[in-house]
Order: structure tokens, then C-alpha cells, then sequence
């Protein structure tokens, strides 16, 4: 795998459309293979941008993409079949039954008719979808209709699969279980690369992370590192006692949220030991302490500022 080339390799991608944006900056960036990667940014960062150019969706105005060593230029027939695609709108026919929904995207990429039957219904029962083969896309639900397009976007089995808000305006328990089949590809050796609004999302699943702002990479490392790059966590206490109308403290910012509960932003250069010390000595009877997820957002935020 040492040798191996990454899974996508961008390099000086420019694009500036007909009326002047400039929606890319010679933007570089490397996916490893078998990586879970996180591209993050706010509305019009040009993460569509980039990534419609990797599908060859949107001509770049110049830059290189590499999908396994395959150029997107020279080589595309290679390079597209490398990936597979889960778009953020439902781009299929809602009037046509689910399972040829999936059997016509084998059909697109020349897939032998009973190969493409086989992974037809792998996929279909793996995501739930096999007792509804039959139905019209129209009667699924919306996470149904997400799962779909991960079917179709699998069944010539890609490499590396591209996930562009997978997970919108869908459930808990349904993006739950979406989150454990994704990891599950993932350890099977699949790429795969997600762009989510969600940002618990992408520290629950994604190893690496790049945070894209208007047009330029500000950030690409892995998530553990940008984590730790913060200047400090937040925690939410809940006390026994009655809190006081005011609370200070000297190495730590306090909100009171209600008569028993603070959000406590505690600098990481102390411990929760010392935090608890500081609490006793304003005779606060502690009951729970749990960390606040928004370490991702509060990254996000201030490299994105």
C-alpha cells in the first residue's frame, strides 16, 4: 500500500466560472486510499465546486485530478469508474421501481446482466431496500430515498465513493444506522469521502479532514490533530445545589443554562481535577459532568472566521 497511489490526488485546481467567481484557488489535496476523509465548509466554500470536477461534472478551468493513479483527462473512462457517487438531491426517476433504479446504473457501466443482479440485491438487502424493489421510488420515505442512492451508487462496486450530505433531513436512528454501514465499507477497504453539515458526523467517522474556504484549503490534517489544535472543551456540570445568579472563574468561562446546570469552556491547559477544586470552593455539590460535542464546530469556526 506504501507504493500505492492515493486514492485522489488534486493538484493546482483552478476554476473561475463565465461570470468571474472565483470558486477555486489552486487547490491541492491528497485522499489516501481506504481513507474515511471529512471535506468540510461552509455554503459556497467550493466544495461543490471541487467535487463536481472530480466526477467531471464541472470543467476546471486548469489543475490536475489523478482517481488511482488514473488522470481524469487522458485516462477518464478509467478514472470514472473508479468512483461512485451519493448526491445530495434525489437525481433518479421517482416514478420507477427501486430495484431497476439500481439495475440500469450496473447496465451504465456495462456490467454483465447477471453480475449485475447479484450486486443488485447485495446491496439492496444490505441497506434495507430489497423488500421494496418492487415499489415505485415515490413511496420511499426520505431516508429510504438516501439509501437508495447509495445502492446505486455501489452496484459497479467503486473504489472510492464520493457522499455529498448523506445524511440530510433523515432521522437519528436512520443516519445511525447509515454511520454503521458506511464504517463497515470503510473497513472493507473502500475510500470514502463526505461532505456534511453534520459536524458530529464527521468526527464520529471521518480519520482525516481538509476545511475548505472561499476556494482555498485552510486546513488538511487528520481530525484528532485539528482537535487538538483547539484552545480548550467544553463541558456541561449539573449540581445538586442551587447555582448562584453569577459564577466566575479564573481559568475558565461560565454559562449558567438553569438553576442546576452550567456550560463550563475550560482552557486545555487544565484539568478537570482542578475545575472540580474551584467549583468546591464555591460549595457547588457537583452531580454530572459530560463533555460537550461541538469540539468540530468550534475548529470549524475558527479557522473559518
Amino acid at each position: 500500500m506504501e507504493n500505492s497511489p492515493p486514492a485522489l490526488k488534486v493538484q493546482n485546481l483552478h476554476k473561475i466560472y463565465k461570470n468571474g467567481v472565483l470558486a477555486l484557488k489552486d487547490v491541492s489535496l491528497e485522499v489516501r486510499q481506504r481513507d474515511f476523509f471529512a471535506l468540510l465548509g461552509e455554503n459556497g466554500a467550493g466544495k461543490t465546486t471541487l467535487l463536481g470536477i472530480v466526477c467531471s461534472l464541472v470543467n476546471k478551468t486548469r489543475g490536475q485530478v489523478n482517481i488511482f493513479g488514473y488522470d481524469l483527462i487522458t485516462q477518464t473512462a478509467q478514472a470514472k469508474r473508479q468512483i461512485g457517487l451519493v448526491p445530495q438531491e434525489f437525481n433518479f426517476n421517482i416514478f420507477q421501481k427501486v430495484g431497476n433504479i439500481v439495475y440500469q446504473q450496473g447496465g451504465y457501466y456495462g456490467m454483465p446482466l447477471q453480475l449485475i443482479k447479484e450486486r443488485s440485491e447485495k446491496y439492496l438487502r444490505k441497506l434495507d431496500l430489497w423488500n421494496k424493489r418492487k415499489d415505485q421510488a415515490r413511496t420511499l420515505s426520505g431516508g429510504l430515498k438516501r439509501r437508495l442512492l447509495i445502492a446505486r451508487a455501489l452496484v459497479h462496486e467503486p473504489r472510492l465513493l464520493i457522499l455529498d450530505e448523506p445524511t440530510a433531513g433523515v432521522d437519528i436512528e436512520i443516519r445511525h444506522a447509515m454511520w454503521d454501514f458506511l464504517k463497515e465499507i470503510n473497513r472493507q477497504g473502500k475510500t470514502i469521502i463526505l461532505t456534511t453539515h453534520y459536524l458530529e458526523e464527521a468526527e464520529q467517522l471521518c480519520r482525516n479532514v481538509a476545511i475548505i474556504h472561499k476556494g482555498d484549503i485552510v486546513s488538511n490534517t487528520s481530525m484528532r490533530a485539528l482537535l487538538r489544535q483547539l484552545g480548550e472543551r467544553t463541558y456541561v456540570v449539573e449540581t445538586n445545589n442551587k447555582l448562584p445568579a453569577q459564577i466566575k472563574g479564573r481559568f475558565y468561562a461560565c454559562e449558567r443554562i438553569d438553576d442546576n446546570t452550567l456550560e463550563v469552556r475550560l482552557d486545555k491547559k487544565y484539568g478537570l481535577n482542578e475545575l472540580f477544586r474551584d467549583l468546591d470552593k464555591k460549595k457547588l455539590d457537583i452531580a454530572n459532568v459530560d463533555i460537550k460535542d461541538n469540539r468540530l464546530e468550534s475548529a470549524f469556526l475558527e479557522l473559518t472566521k
